[in-house]
């Protein structure tokens, strides 16, 4: 992207009196695109999700804390949602490819939600996106055994109906409350 995500202004918006919990840009950029196989065939295109809002995860599937509570969050918000919840795409990709297959990442997103898409690639494709969406993740510990974690982004992405990322909404957002802020976009 032109500009780190991470580095904009913090700016609240308000809609009926609440705050979103996390960033708002105010001049948003347009979402890097990525392309990813998925398991069980086709592939994931960020740029065909345009008319829908994107949540996007950045994650791993042995993560032992924030990565669980993180989907648990996303189901509550979109059964909030009710009949708008087929509006958004709920996107997690692992970030630990090494140990995380696409069948492991879709299999780890569809047990917090059938609808949930979840993606992973070669070591390669997740640097790309890495870079191109100025993100770090990385293993801590002794990678040779599979006890290691992985330090990752812990906010959602949120890309808006026009493809440009809007939001990052901080880990621990209540699912009641993430569905406020993502109304505010459909």
């Amino acid at each position: 992207m032109r500009r780190p995500l991470l580095t904009a202004a913090l700016v609240l918006l308000a809609s009926c009196g609440e705050p979103v919990r996390g960033v708002v840009f105010e001049d948003p950029l347009p979402a890097a695109n990525f392309t990813l196989a998925q398991w069980g065939g086709g592939t994931f295109d960020l740029s065909a999700e345009k008319g829908k809002v994107v949540a996007i995860y950045f994650g791993y599937t042995h993560c032992p804390d924030v990565c669980p509570t993180t989907m648990g969050d996303w189901a509550r918000a979109r059964r909030a949602l009710g009949s708008r919840a087929d509006r958004v795409r709920w996107v997690f990709i692992s970030v630990d490819p090494a140990r995380d297959t696409p069948e492991l990442a879709a299999v780890y997103a569809r047990q917090f939600d059938s609808t949930f898409v979840g993606l992973s690639g070669t070591v390669e494709a997740i640097e790309a996106i890495k870079k191109s969406w100025g993100i770090a993740a990385y293993p801590e510990g002794d990678v040779r055994g599979n006890a290691y974690a992985v330090a990752h982004p812990a906010a959602t992405f949120i890309v808006d109906r026009q493809g440009r990322v809007r939001m990052l909404i901080e880990p621990g957002v209540p699912g009641e409350e993430l569905a406020r802020s993502l109304r505010r976009l459909l």
